[in-house]
C-alpha cells in the first residue's frame, strides 16, 4: 500500500479497490458489507431494506445538465435502485466553506428539490456545518439514502449466468466530457451534457417485466470498464463486449482521442447496466426504450464461461483484446 492517499485511490479502479480491501474491509469486517453493492441490503423483522451513503465533491460545482445538487440526489436514488430497491427516504449534509455565494446555495438547494421531486423521495433529515475559508473547495455534500427493496428480486452478482447478455440504456461518457468542458473550457457542441438523472422509475419498469434481471449498477467512477470488471471478478464469469454495439457519442470519442482517453473508463451519472436472461432481452429493451431514460438501450455484450474473471472487448476486425481494470483517476472529482 502507498504511504500516502493519491486523487487515484478514489477513482473507482484498481487503487480503490486496494483501500478497500487492505483498510478499509479488514476494519469493519462483516457479511453486508463484504458483498460491496452499491447499498446494504438490510432485514428488519418482515421489512427488508435497502441503504446507501455517499459523498459529493464534484468540480465545477455547476455543469451543462447539472450541478453538485442534482447529481447528490440522482446518485444516491441510483445506487438504491441498482440495489432492487424503491428510493423513499434521503438525507442531505453540507460543508459549505466560509464566503460561499448565498445565490448558489439557493440554487443547489433547489436543484436538489426538483431532482427529488422527480425520483419521489423526500428529503427527511440532514445537517449543515461551515468551515473557514480555504479549508473547503466551496461546497461538499454528504447523502444517505433508505429504500424498501422490491419482493421477488435477487440482485446478486452469483446470479450473473453464462449466455446472460448485457444491456445499457444509451450513450457512454457524457457526463466526464460535461465535467472536463467545464473545468478547461472547452468548447463542446451544446448536445454535449451531463447525462445525470434519476433511473428508478425506469429500473421500476424493468424489473416488474422480468425480476430474474442478475444484476444492475451503474457505471459512475471508471466507468463501464470498472463495473464489468467488478461483476466478472465476483460472478467469477466471462464477459465479452461488443465495441460497435457500445454507443458512444462522435463528440464524446474525439474528446477521447484529442487527450488520450479511453471510453469505456470515463465516468456516467445517468447509466445503467443490466445483466438479463436471453429469453427476456427483447421486452425488457422494448419497456426501457418507452422511459425517456432509456431510449436509446441496447445489448453490448454477454456473460460466458471461459476467461473467467475477465472482460474481452470484440474489436470491428473479429479481435479480442482485454478489458482491464482501470489503475487510477481519469478525471478526478467527478462526482
Amino acid at each position: 500500500m502507498d504511504d500516502k492517499i493519491t486523487l487515484a485511490h478514489g477513482a473507482g479502479g484498481q487503487m480503490s479497490h486496494r483501500l478497500m480491501e487492505e483498510i478499509i474491509l479488514p476494519a469493519f469486517d462483516n457479511s453486508i458489507l463484504n458483498t460491496l453493492h452499491d447499498g446494504a441490503l438490510l432485514n428488519f423483522n418482515t421489512h427488508k431494506l435497502a441503504f446507501t451513503t455517499d459523498s459529493y465533491v464534484v468540480r465545477p460545482l455547476f455543469f451543462r445538465g447539472g450541478d453538485i445538487g442534482k447529481i447528490a440526489v440522482c446518485g444516491t436514488v441510483n445506487d438504491l435502485a441498482m440495489s432492487g430497491a424503491v428510493p423513499k427516504y434521503i438525507s442531505v449534509a453540507f460543508i459549505i466553506e466560509e464566503g460561499f455565494l448565498i445565490s448558489d446555495l439557493k440554487k443547489i438547494v433547489q436543484s436538489i428539490r426538483t431532482a427529488a421531486d422527480e425520483a419521489k423521495v423526500k428529503i427527511v433529515t440532514g445537517d449543515t456545518k461551515v468551515v473557514a475559508h480555504g479549508q473547503c473547495d466551496g461546497i461538499f455534500i454528504n447523502t444517505a439514502g433508505v429504500g424498501e427493496l422490491i419482493d421477488g428480486v435477487n440482485i446478486s452478482p452469483n446470479s450473473v449466468k453464462a449466455g446472460m447478455k448485457v444491456i445499457i440504456n444509451g450513450y457512454i461518457g457524457d457526463h466526464a466530457a460535461a465535467i472536463l468542458a467545464g473545468r478547461h473550457n472547452l468548447n463542446l457542441p451544446d448536445s454535449i451534457k451531463s447525462d445525470c438523472a434519476p433511473l428508478n422509475d425506469l429500473v421500476g419498469q424493468m424489473l416488474n417485466i422480468e425480476p430474474r434481471i442478475a444484476v444492475l449498477r451503474d457505471p459512475t467512477r471508471g466507468g463501464l470498464a470498472a463495473v464489468l470488471n467488478e461483476i466478472a471478478q465476483s460472478s467469477k464469469v466471462g464477459i465479452i463486449i461488443d465495441e460497435e454495439a457500445v454507443p458512444v457519442r462522435d463528440e464524446v470519442r474525439s474528446v477521447c482521442d484529442i487527450l488520450g482517453f479511453d471510453p469505456l473508463e470515463l465516468a456516467n451519472e445517468g447509466k445503467l447496466i443490466a445483466f438479463v436472461p436471453d429469453e427476456s432481452v427483447d421486452k425488457i429493451i422494448d419497456v426501457m426504450r418507452k422511459n425517456k431514460y432509456g431510449t436509446d438501450s441496447v445489448v453490448i455484450g454477454e456473460v460466458t464461461d471461459s476467461a473467467k474473471g475477465q472482460v474481452g472487448l470484440k474489436t470491428p476486425i473479429g479481435s479480442i483484446r482485454i478489458v482491464d481494470m482501470p489503475l487510477g483517476n481519469l478525471v478526478p472529482r467527478i462526482c
